[in-house]
């Protein structure tokens, strides 16, 4: 093997720990710092690591929420923030809606960049209740 050859992979496996776990009861669910050590393993899918948390905490996949993943330098170990919260209402109560659209319980606003850019600007022109209408996407009469 010459300088620049990559070795086999040890293993195809990896280890998923849970460190900073709190019991959230204001917003219905448990949160932590997941660690994943994976050597030999370019990273880890978070639809994998969906499943292992679900497994380790009795919970519905659906219920599962991990985000923010960095890998150390160097590779083999990786760090992200984990939620799992106690039911679905509570998940699309307090979850964001793009984390809620990439698990597919909520669907996508098809707005064209445009018609935002549009809104945003006529919503400057305008205060109080007639900006919460044109922000809203209700027609709202013009000066």
């Amino acid at each position: 093997m010459g300088p620049f050859s990559v070795s086999p992979p040890m293993s195809q496996s990896c280890t998923i720990r849970t460190r900073k776990f709190i019991t959230n009861r204001l917003l219905a669910r448990k949160q932590f710092v997941i660690d994943i050590i994976h050597p030999g393993r370019p990273n880890v899918p978070k639809a994998e690591v969906t499943e292992k948390i679900a497994k380790i905490y009795k919970a519905d996949e659906q219920l599962v929420s991990v985000f923010g993943f960095k890998t150390a330098f160097g590779g083999g170990r990786t760090t992200g923030f984990g939620l799992v919260y106690d039911n679905l209402n509570s998940i699309k109560a307090f979850e964001p809606n793009y984390r809620l659209v990439r698990k597919g319980l909520k669907e996508a606003v098809k707005t064209s960049r445009k018609q935002r850019k549009e809104r945003k600007n006529r919503a400057k022109r305008v205060t109080g209740i007639k900006k919460t209408k044109i922000l809203a996407g209700q027609a709202a009469g013009k000066k």
